[in-house]
């Protein structure tokens, strides 16, 4: 699994070959490649002046409390949660920041195509909930769906813009899926177990990050530019920033969400 608003890191100048669209292994592929199968594309951006944008997401106000899930029905999902499960709607740190925060380059980069990883990102439903809850993948990049679960989830995306779908996942299993278009955010739900939510951006580039427990978010390996840098949550809504970054240059940034 691709590390999950992984900025290409390490990826350098050389091509990267574009995942095909032919289903493999049994596992089930819907939505379409954003390139030919087959085709190469070199990572655009000169290295060696390229920039980077980093930061953190503050939270500022009382934590609210977060709800318990009612797993009673499921003994297999329960056991997984032996302090109990709850919502993760709103995951506020100790240092202060917010968790499941995606950030991404809005707008401001010049017309590039960047090569589609060709290793999939993965979303897992384990315990009745999904992991993770908010992530980044790329146009024409695979989506591995799994469900370490091996009781009925159903998966549904919900998007306004690329082809929604809705997953029955009976047993142990992975589905692919990919999406063709760009569109911040598309939700994630499960028929069966209406607590279950999860959010994908789907971006054209590879420059998007999720915070986690530190709160914090890079970019990393961006030419040189002037960017409108959103951020996202699902609760709090979006944020936006310009940032003018400089050949080799690395810019540090703050969004501060607070409480309702």
């Amino acid at each position: 699994m691709s590390k999950l608003g992984g900025l290409v890191a390490g990826v350098g100048l050389s091509a990267w070959v574009l995942a095909g669209t032919s289903c493999g292994g049994g596992a089930e592929r819907g939505g379409e490649s954003a390139a030919a199968a087959g085709a190469a594309v070199a990572f655009p951006v000169d290295t060696t002046s390229a920039a980077a944008i980093n930061g953190r997401v503050a939270f500022v106000g009382s934590r609210p409390a977060a709800a318990r899930i009612d797993m009673s029905e499921e003994p297999t999902c329960a056991q997984k949660h032996p302090g109990g499960a709850f919502v993760e709607a709103v995951l506020v740190n100790d240092n202060g920041t917010l968790r499941n925060v995606f950030v991404y380059v809005k707008s401001g980069l010049p017309a590039l195509t960047f090569p589609v990883p060709a290793e999939p990102v993965e979303i897992d439903q384990n315990g009745c909930v999904y992991s993770p809850r908010v992530f980044g993948i790329q146009t024409g990049q695979t989506l591995s769906i799994r469900n370490s679960d091996g009781l009925l989830h159903n998966i549904k995306a919900l998007p306004t813009t690329n082809r929604p779908f809705n997953i029955s996942q009976p047993t142990t299993m992975t589905t692919m899926r990919s999406f063709a278009t760009a569109e911040v955010m598309v939700p994630l739900e499960c028929n069966v177990h209406s607590w279950m939510n999860a959010y994908v951006g789907v971006v054209t580039h590879p420059y998007f990050s999720t915070t986690g427990a530190d709160g914090s978010f890079t970019l990393r390996r961006l030419p040189p530019g002037t960017y409108v840098v959103e951020a996202w949550h699902e609760r709090y809504g979006a944020q936006e920033q310009t940032v003018t970054v400089g050949p080799n240059e690395t810019k540090a940034i703050t969004f501060t969400f607070r409480a309702s």
